[in-house]
């Protein structure tokens, strides 16, 4: 598929910024005639078309949408499977999507992708957290915006969620049913607003349980490393007899840790963790698990945009999406001694 030209590959041709190409195409003032006389040449030599002139050339386009996230995102299996149903819903609704990843020099300089800043994209998904201030930037564009998997009281933005609190409640309910009551907690709560619901969760359960939260056990800025959490096993002075982690990477490495301890999972200890991904249907034993419809994600946050397009005054929504607790052989009732 041939490349589109943007205002930036024709900066990059010239050697000037991409503020001065916008200038001189546009008509604005800020180049001298010369310079808006050369990027007029290069521009049509390059085959640049102006946004207004591709609608013009085709009638009534098609709607286009931009699907942004940062680099680290787009690593992640998890998200690679939302993108994928984003990608098949948009194709079903005759949409041309556009992609692009934010890496942290754009996001600290808050650059935004050019078919964002030059409003060629009729909405805008954005999956996961990049960060405030650059999603702040997206909407003050004015262009519908719809976030998956993300949202924050200072984003004045549609999106679609996990129900993380009551995912959360569903996972220790199920250990507390087993009869822990000691349950430790491991997460960074400050990741992502999806970590610190959980955690909201978590905690909600104890409370209708008439259960006491131990801080001890309580380990709210991990890191998602082997070597860190097995520290944090082998200094513990009592052992938790059950394990609720924020997703499936901290639930493999609690598991293989715990082990390596010399604990048996789940004779002696039992894990739950949050996402129903890869390493928890691999591990030994294998971990019990709250999943996440993701292609579910995609669906909704495309329906979410159609709708936005047809009631653009309408109050910002917040779709909650529900979970479902996967029991496998990582949890067990609690033996008594």
């Amino acid at each position: 598929m041939k490349k589109r030209i943007t205002m930036q590959d024709i900066a990059d041709r010239l050697n000037i910024s991409k503020n001065s190409v916008s200038q001189a195409l546009r008509g604005k003032e800020g180049v001298s005639e010369e310079t808006r006389e050369l990027v007029k040449r290069v521009a049509k030599e390059m085959g640049y078309e102006y946004p207004a002139s591709r609608a013009k050339s085709r009638g009534k386009p098609s709607k286009q949408i931009a699907l942004i996230a940062s680099d680290r995102t787009f690593s992640l299996k998890f998200f690679g499977e939302i993108y994928l149903s984003i990608e098949q819903e948009a194709l079903s609704h005759g949409m041309r999507l556009h992609i692009q990843s934010v890496n942290e020099q754009q996001k600290q300089q808050l650059l935004l992708p050019s078919f964002i800043e030059e409003k060629v994209v009729d909405g805008i998904i954005v999956l996961s957290h990049i960060s405030t201030e650059y999603i702040q930037q997206i909407v003050a564009t004015g262009i519908p915006t719809v976030l998956v998997d993300h949202h924050h009281p200072n984003i004045s933005a549609d999106a679609v969620l996990t129900n993380n609190r009551f995912g959360a409640y569903m996972a220790v309910q199920h250990l507390l049913e087993l009869n822990h009551t000691d349950i430790a907690f491991v997460g960074d709560v400050n990741y992502s607003p999806s970590y610190q619901e959980r955690y909201e969760g978590y905690l909600l359960a104890l409370k209708d349980y008439g259960v006491k939260p131990n801080a001890e056990w309580m380990f709210c800025q991990a890191q998602e490393d082997e070597t860190v959490i097995a520290g944090y096993i082998r200094e513990l002075k009592r052992q938790p007899t059950a394990w609720f982690c924020v997703n499936d990477g901290l639930g493999f490495f609690v598991s293989t840790s715990l082990q390596q301890h010399g604990l048996k999972v789940p004779d002696d200890v039992s894990v739950c963790s949050f996402d129903n991904g890869q390493l928890s249907q691999i591990a030994t034993p294998k971990i019990t698990t709250v999943d996440i419809d993701l292609k579910r994600y995609g669906k909704r946050a495309v329906e979410l945009l159609l709708w936005r397009w047809d009631h653009p005054n309408e109050p910002f929504q917040e779709v909650l999406l529900s979970t479902k607790l996967i029991k496998r052989e990582s949890t067990a009732a609690k033996q008594k001694h």
